[in-house]
């Protein structure tokens, strides 16, 4: 009879990348946000302010959290004066995602801050942290890779693409996102 083989301990053949208890940790915070964050009425960002704080989040009092969003890891997110995170937004914070003042991630976008070494035979986790300067937007249901840095004033238009840093007060679209202009404020250039 051939000898079973030990649980794998490779995340390539099914083993944990994150040690016990920081998986029980996130279970400990899914299981709270289902039951006393995701179903909350919209203008309690209080109320979720508090229950993300609970686990690590560095927010400021005037960050707005929708209920629908998804949060990896909480330790992991910090977020300065007004700066929001709107409905459905998956924050995939196995890095830091830091979001400065006024920064806006819109509904459906996606910040992921971890990804594959694809040349590791092993295929291991490499993580990368992502920053969304002051004033910069990520539109509706754009994509933002690891080790991101959007500039200040940036725009990622809708469904936007990004795995490179944002030049500030740029303002690009597409799959790769491509600049196609300087932002205009006041009427003037940026």
């Amino acid at each position: 009879m051939t000898p079973m083989k030990p649980p794998s301990s490779s995340p390539r053949e099914g083993g944990p990348t994150f040690p016990l208890r920081h998986r029980l940790l996130r279970l400990a915070w899914a299981m709270t946000w289902t039951l006393l964050g995701r179903w909350t009425p919209v203008p309690l960002h209080g109320w979720r302010r508090f229950l993300l704080r609970g686990f690590g989040a560095r927010l400021h009092p005037t960050a707005k959290i929708y209920p629908s969003v998804r949060v990896w890891y909480p330790a992991n997110l910090t977020m300065a004066e007004h700066a929001c995170l709107g409905p459905e937004v998956n924050c995939y914070c196995m890095d830091r995602i830091d979001l400065r003042a006024h920064a806006l991630v819109s509904q459906g976008s996606y910040l992921c801050a971890g990804t594959h070494d694809v040349d590791d035979p092993d295929f291991p986790l490499v993580t990368r942290p992502i920053l969304i300067e002051r004033n910069a937007w990520v539109a509706a249901q754009a994509f933002v890779g690891p080790g991101v840095r959007i500039g200040e004033g940036a725009v990622l238009g809708a469904r936007g693409v990004t795995v490179k840093s944002l030049d500030p007060f740029m303002i690009y679209a597409g799959n790769p996102a491509k600049p196609l202009r300087r932002r205009r404020l006041d009427g003037g250039a940026a």
